[in-house]
């Protein structure tokens, strides 16, 4: 072997490792204090969220725990948030409240992202026929009003925690389909799938296995969006009462106190407006700064 070979090997086996897009977005992402201090918030929601599903907290939500329209007190920790009209803690609702959001957020993304996913995947790569069936159906969809088209779909399959995910996530799905689509357009063309080609993988290979994998970093930020929206929706359908039945959420706190404000009870409102502006907001900006982290141009 040459000592210029064993030069050469010494320098590549020295030579630093590079990092992977995950990898440089983490580092890049705990740079931003305000995305950290937003990550642990939605954290904090969700490790809630799995608590009230174990029933470790707010399992006696439904329990008189003082006089009806209680203020705010410091006198027990359940009377933080005041009492509602049958005494029992506004506290222990909002914490309910915080599980069923976040179950409708992260069940109907996990329906929705699939379904766009898959969709625009096809009509990208495949074009033709393929794209124009697609393009259509998702067009038709989207010329619909929002709102119609979750009452309807609320109507017909019933009230309830599973009617809501599955209207949620039938009818969220638009935006990563078109989001996906565009992306394959660009992809497909791109000198690695060509070789890809060449080498003999075939179609299937082609989409999951070489251009999925390069923009599923967009798939996740809009997941973060999507399940923003999933939040606010369900808030306003159990407003409109026909979301969740029999247990609290913020929709119907916020129903609820619609005749409380002319009592002078503001409590219920207060709690469930600012938990869902704290989650909401932070679910915002971290899915802001998440595009920013993994959007490989900003890579420096």
């Amino acid at each position: 072997m040459s000592t210029a070979t064993t030069t050469v090997e010494a320098v590549v086996r020295q030579a630093p490792k590079g990092r992977s897009l995950w990898q440089d977005a983490w580092k890049r992402l705990k740079k931003d204090r305000w995305a950290m201090f937003c990550l642990y918030i939605v954290t904090f929601y969700a490790l809630l969220a799995v608590a009230v599903r174990l029933g470790l907290v707010a399992a006696d939500w439904g329990q008189t725990v003082g006089k009806d329209y209680e203020p705010p007190s410091l006198a027990h920790w359940k009377l933080w948030f005041g009492t509602d009209i049958f005494g029992r803690s506004v506290l222990m609702k909002t914490i309910y409240g915080a599980y069923v959001s976040m179950t409708v957020g992260l069940i109907s993304g996990c329906i929705a992202v699939p379904i766009g996913m898959v969709l625009g995947a096809l009509a990208g790569y495949f074009g033709g026929w393929v794209d124009d069936i697609i393009t259509w159906f998702y067009t038709t969809i989207s010329n619909i009003p929002g709102i119609m088209l979750l009452l309807s779909m609320a109507l017909l399959l019933g009230k309830g925690m599973f009617s809501i995910n599955v209207a949620l996530g039938v009818s969220l799905w638009v935006g990563t389909c078109r989001l996906i689509r565009g992306e394959f357009l660009k992809h497909k063309e791109r000198e690695y799938v060509q070789a890809a080609r060449s080498l003999g993988a075939g179609n299937g290979r082609r989409i999951f296995i070489h251009i999925l994998p390069n923009v599923f970093h967009l798939i996740i930020i809009n997941f973060s969006f999507l399940f923003v929206s999933a939040i606010k929706t369900e808030v306003i359908l159990s407003y409109l009462g026909l979301g969740v039945q029999g247990i609290p959420s913020w929709g119907t706190m916020i129903d609820e106190a619609k005749l409380e404000l002319a009592r002078g009870v503001w409590w219920q409102l207060g709690s469930a407006t600012v938990a869902m502006l704290i989650v909401v907001l932070a679910l915002n900006i971290l899915g802001d700064a998440l595009r920013d982290a993994l959007d490989p141009k900003l890579k420096h």
